[in-house]
């Protein structure tokens, strides 16, 4: 296992095995790839009731989307966004989106806990969702556009089961700022 440098990101590129669109090299960075920012967003509006993660209508109740060139994320509040990128991986490529450290430092994390995404995502190619939290004590305005993330590459053997080829890959070819499906999860549940 070894992560990709700019040279091999570029090179995995230009052979069309890691897709990105759109693609500008000038966003190489020594070991990642800068991904920024959609202008689509969506949260939960604040709300006493309960949400179920096995119950879709609980999961689904509430949701407001919004597509703005940007939004001001007030301090612990929380939203999803997606990246301006659509990704395809290999099933020899897996990927892991940090955060900007200019934007940590404001107190924004960009992706709250699910930063890895599986070899053989997605095809076709999709937007990361990003878990968006402000954590600073100031709102922050974020921008369409702007770079939110690094995406880092790390080479593997080759998977059995690529993510696309998964039955049940909830979330291949997902639109931006998709909300969570793990309510699909509880018919996979064992008894």
């Amino acid at each position: 296992m070894s992560i990709l440098v700019d040279h091999e990101i570029k090179e995995e590129v230009a052979k069309g095995r890691l897709i990105i669109e759109p693609y500008e090299e000038r966003l190489i960075q020594p070991n990642s790839y800068d991904v920024r920012l959609a202008d689509r967003f969506s949260w939960h509006e604040d709300s006493e009731d309960i949400i179920d993660p096995y119950a879709p209508e609980t999961v689904l109740a509430g949701v407001k989307q919004t597509v703005q060139e940007s939004i001001v994320l007030n301090p612990y509040e929380f939203i999803l966004g997606a990246t301006l990128e659509a990704l395809c991986l290999p099933d020899d490529i897996v990927g892991q989106l940090t955060g900007k450290s200019s934007l940590a430092r404001l107190g924004v994390m960009v992706h709250v806990t699910a930063g890895f995404i599986d070899a053989g995502f997605s095809h076709p190619p999709a937007q990361i969702t990003l878990e968006i939290l402000n954590v600073g004590n100031r709102p922050v305005r974020l921008h369409a556009g702007m770079s939110i993330g690094q995406m880092v590459f790390t080479r593997t053997a080759p998977c059995e089961l690529p993510y696309h080829k998964k039955p049940g890959a909830k979330y291949n070819g997902q639109q931006a700022a998709a909300h969570s499906k793990y309510y699909l999860n509880k018919a996979q549940s064992p008894a």
